[in-house]
């Protein structure tokens, strides 16, 4: 049977909404709205250690918005997480209570790892379903979510079957407020990036398999825009990006296009949304670093991540 249920994903960057039908029997999720908004919640936070109450007054308007569509919609159950930002934030109770006020739930500010098998869950859904057929593509999956505060990595073949996670704290936002400063970025501001990203990855490689996958699976708006970019559509469609192979050589030819062009020149670009065009250099920088170390010849790119994975998660699909 099945339920009519809201999932909001609050990052650093992105709030997003997805309210969906489940049906767990037959392991299928309907889209009834799926939205996306660029609040930068996490704007200032890797520098100040809280949220600056210009992005919670962002952050609570969107919110408005959503819970008027929630109740037009008639979802039945609602579960909002919220990632990096609020982890890293000394005044995270006034954000859970502004969430509160306008929702009525309390946000779920949920661990890295947990962060992680939401997302291995939204992500692997479908290709689980098609693990048969040679030519989709095949398990063990490396699920890799490039967020604005931090990137989870997640290792595995199954959600039920023991999955090997980690959370590092760099992300597009993050790198970009920590190192790119120059438009475009100096060559001592891109060195300074590839190894805090390379530490990062330093750490996964000691604490998940990562380059025992036989498929890298990429989430999140960096990883859909570098797709969009890399197929050359002149307008973003998540039909086309939704399980599209990039190579190697294509990421790589995309991010040192966006890290040489200027605001401006990458502000251009059709397919890129307004509020990611300065961060998104860095965005690519880390798909780039990691698919290099992990020796990946291609990405898969998956429109279905976290957001999808809480909507499972209400469904009973997938929990612990």
């Amino acid at each position: 049977m099945n339920q009519r249920v809201a999932a909001i994903d609050c990052g650093t960057n992105s709030l997003r909404l997805l309210i969906a039908d489940v049906d767990p029997v037959q392991h299928l999720l309907r889209d009834v709205e799926r939205r996306m908004e660029i609040v930068r919640l996490g704007q200032g936070v890797d520098a100040t250690g809280q949220l600056a109450p210009a992005a919670l007054g962002r952050t609570f308007r969107v919110l408005a918005e959503y819970g008027e569509q929630i109740a037009a919609e008639k979802a039945a159950a609602v579960r909002m997480v919220a990632t990096s930002a609020t982890r890293d934030a000394s005044n995270a109770d006034e954000f859970a209570r502004g969430v509160h006020e306008i929702l009525h739930v309390w946000p779920e500010v949920i661990s890295g790892s947990e962060e992680a098998r939401l997302s291995f869950t939204g992500a692997t859904a479908e290709l689980a379903a098609n693990g048969a057929d040679a030519s989709h593509p095949q398990p063990p999956y490396l699920v890799v979510d490039i967020g604005g505060g931090s990137t989870e990595f997640v290792v595995g073949t199954d959600v039920g079957a023991g999955l090997e996670a980690i959370s590092v704290d760099i992300g597009c936002v993050r790198l970009t407020e920590r190192h790119l400063h120059s438009d475009p970025p100096t060559d001592a501001e891109l060195k300074a990036a590839r190894a805090d990203i390379d530490r990062a990855l330093d750490a996964v490689a000691a604490a998940v398999p990562a380059a025992s996958a036989r498929t890298l699976v990429g989430l999140a708006g960096s990883v859909t825009t570098v797709t969009a970019i890399g197929l050359g559509l002149q307008v973003y469609d998540p039909q086309l990006t939704h399980h599209a192979r990039l190579g190697a050589e294509q990421v790589r030819r995309v991010t040192n296009q966006l890290l040489e062009q200027s605001h401006d020149e990458r502000a251009q670009i059709g397919a890129l949304h307004p509020g990611r065009v300065d961060v998104i250099g860095a965005g690519a920088l880390i798909l780039d670093r990691l698919m290099e170390r992990f020796g990946f010849d291609e990405v898969v790119t998956s429109e279905h991540d976290i957001l999808d994975g809480i909507a499972w998660s209400i469904a009973g699909h997938g929990s612990n």
